[in-house]
């Protein structure tokens, strides 16, 4: 045992692992064994489980879907946004603003001491927006005829009328016009009308509010407070609102002022404050301040108003004007109208006759001749006229209003009982020849405004009828100095009187005295033109000779006295050419004169055409008219008497 090594001692190390049983330890760089195949599980009979697909595709194809999407979007945005932007917003701010008239306030029309003779009140021009009235807007298609149906009998219109406003053939038009100036009632009456539909519309779905695109516009409405009275000085608006005759007219521009615009966004027929809007004020008119006064204006026309039913005549005027200035205070005209309801008025009553009227004025005229005669020195008061029954000249055979023996008068008388065949010998002295003398005549027809325009400027005036004297016809010649064939309207026959009260210069009658600006500035009218016609000196003859005719128990105006007062005057009754046939039917009775006569201050002109009922003399019916219209006229400018003695010059003289 002793050769034998000892026995190794194992030092105890790390655990291998265990080896798996049938597997010889491989060698180093020997190839790994094939793992050992498992034997396969057996399977449960039946069918096959589903399996679901992979989700990214889907995912995929939405992101592009939505991604294309997103910039169509984009597209359209910038489209709108940036290159078509000014003509999306011009299309919408067409379909969502919309514009209307502001109309300004028309300018008041007064008398002379301020009192309105036209004035404006509040008004409302009704509206509405088509539009709002179509089948897509209401859902309806008798949108148009349901709200005319209710309108119609508020506004007085026909509903036919109405449905072709609130459907027109252009389907794009937004404004539509249904009523001018209709009173806060009716405006509170279609209001009213439109919140009980919007209210019922809340309820019941049935219901549809048809007036939601009814709107109305502030606007103003012609008003005249005292009715009829200077109507045809005024004149009236028409339903667009224009002056249609007299002062309305002639000033409409002054007082029409200037309309303004408004400019304003609009949602479902109602105005939206918050979206902004654009205005242009409207600019009110300016007033208009007369010369008329409103008392005397009433007197004059009570008084030919009576007269003229009394006579049944076709008409009458009375022209009252101040002899100092030519400011005319008072033109009446009977018939006349009330330019508050022009529904019920005479269409011949309309106009102003004292202005548009012309007609033969007969006696009143003489008093032209008188001034030649006396202004030419070829008579004085005294001067002795021998006035046969008749008298005979170129083709005619001439006669005063009554048949009377031969009488034997002074050129006073002559005037003072109106004597045609007197006036025609005196006027014969005013040229060597008949010719001449005509010639001399014309001169002063035409310096007393004969055969011209007063200066008034008025809608319609007629300047009359004067032929230049190589036209004169045989018998014109001798029936022009006593006022036949020569035609004149009523204020250029007042103007011939308010010429010899001047003292022989006339004055351009004159209707405004100034206007008020919006800015509340009085601007007066020019001042009128003068023209000396006659010396001084013989528009005093005159004066005292006119008095003759009224004050002398021979005269023909006894009827105008008035106690108190010197009063000049002459009358007239002329044969009358109707305007219809263009004949000779009836007679224009008429009365002028001035008062005091010594100290002249008011001019009182009267005519009446055709009066048919009772007496048809000048003196007898116009007479009385100037009596009472002069006194009025006298007490309210408070004119005192003179006190001074009559003239009292001869009428008549033993041969």
């Amino acid at each position: 045992m002793t050769d034998r090594e000892p026995p190794r001692r194992r030092v105890p190390g790390p655990a291998r692992p265990a080896r798996p049983s049938g597997r010889r330890p491989q060698s180093p760089g020997a190839r790994p064994p094939r793992p050992v195949r498992r034997p396969a599980a057996s399977r449960p009979a039946g069918p096959r489980p589903l399996r679901l697909g992979s989700p990214r595709p889907r995912l995929r194809m939405i992101g592009l879907a939505l991604t294309l999407v997103t910039v169509a979007f984009v597209v359209r945005l910038l489209q709108v946004q940036a290159v078509d932007a000014s003509t999306y917003a011009a299309k919408a701010e067409e379909n969502r603003y919309v514009g209307q008239v502001l109309a300004a306030e028309r300018g008041e029309i007064t008398d002379r001491g301020g009192v309105a003779l036209a004035t404006s009140v509040d008004a409302y021009d009704i509206t509405a927006d088509p539009t709002l009235f179509s089948r897509e807007q209401l859902k309806i298609g008798d949108g148009p005829e349901q709200a005319a149906a209710l309108l119609a009998p508020i506004l007085g219109q026909d509903q036919a009328g109405l449905v072709k406003q609130l459907r027109p053939e252009d389907d794009k038009l937004r404004y539509a016009l249904l009523a001018r100036r209709q009173t806060p009632l009716v405006w509170q009456q279609i209001k009213d009308l439109k919140s009980a539909l919007a209210k019922k519309a809340q309820t019941d779905p049935g219901t549809v509010n048809v007036l939601a695109g009814v709107l109305a516009v502030p606007s103003s409405k012609r008003v005249y407070p005292n009715g009829d009275l200077a109507a045809g000085i005024l004149g009236w608006v028409n339903a667009e609102g224009k002056g249609g005759g007299g002062i309305e007219q002639q000033l409409d521009e002054q007082l029409a002022g200037k309309d303004g615009k408004i400019r304003y966004a609009q949602s479902g027929g109602r105005h939206v404050p918050t979206a902004g809007s654009t205005e242009t004020p409207a600019v009110p008119g300016s007033d208009i301040e007369l010369t008329i006064d409103r008392d005397i204006q009433w007197a004059a026309q009570n008084a030919i108003s009576e007269q003229v039913r009394e006579s049944r005549a076709d008409r009458g005027y009375v022209i009252v004007q101040d002899t100092r200035t030519g400011e005319i205070l008072a033109m009446a005209n009977s018939p006349g109208f009330d330019p508050n309801d022009l529904t019920r008025a005479n269409p011949a009553a309309l106009a102003n006759s004292a202005l548009l009227d012309a007609y033969e004025p007969g006696s009143t005229a003489k008093v032209i001749s008188m001034a030649a005669v006396l202004e030419e020195q070829a008579a004085t008061p005294e001067t002795h006229v021998v006035v046969p029954n008749r008298l005979h000249r170129g083709d005619r055979l001439f006669k005063d209003d009554i048949d009377h023996k031969t009488w034997y008068l002074t050129l006073n008388g002559v005037l003072a009982k109106s004597s045609n065949i007197g006036t025609i010998l005196a006027t014969g002295q005013l040229g060597r020849t008949q010719p001449e003398a005509n010639r001399v005549l014309y001169s002063y027809l035409r310096k007393f405004g004969l055969g011209s325009y007063t200066g008034l400027g008025f809608p319609g005036e007629t300047k009359g009828i004067l032929a230049p004297p190589g036209q004169w016809s045989t018998s014109q010649q001798y029936t022009i100095p006593f006022g036949q064939g020569v035609s004149v309207n009523a204020l250029q026959a007042a103007s011939v009187y308010s010429t010899v009260a001047n003292g022989g210069v006339r004055v351009e009658p004159t209707l405004v005295r100034g206007t008020k600006g919006p800015d509340g500035r009085f601007t007066p009218a020019p001042e009128p033109r003068k023209q000396r016609v006659v010396s001084e000196k013989t528009a005093r003859t005159l004066a005292r000779m006119l008095e003759s005719v009224v004050d002398d128990e021979e005269g023909t105006g006894t009827k105008a006295r008035i106690p108190g007062y010197r009063v000049a005057g002459k009358t007239g009754t002329a044969n009358r050419v109707d305007p219809a046939t263009g004949m000779y039917r009836g007679y224009t009775s008429s009365f002028a004169g001035f008062a005091p006569a010594d100290k002249p201050r008011v001019t009182v002109y009267c005519a009446i055409q055709n009066a048919t009922k009772g007496d048809y003399f000048g003196g007898q019916i116009c007479g009385p008219i100037y009596k009472k219209v002069m006194e009025f006229a006298l007490k309210t400018l408070q004119v005192p008497p003179t006190g001074a003695a009559p003239a009292n010059l001869p009428v008549s003289y033993r041969p």
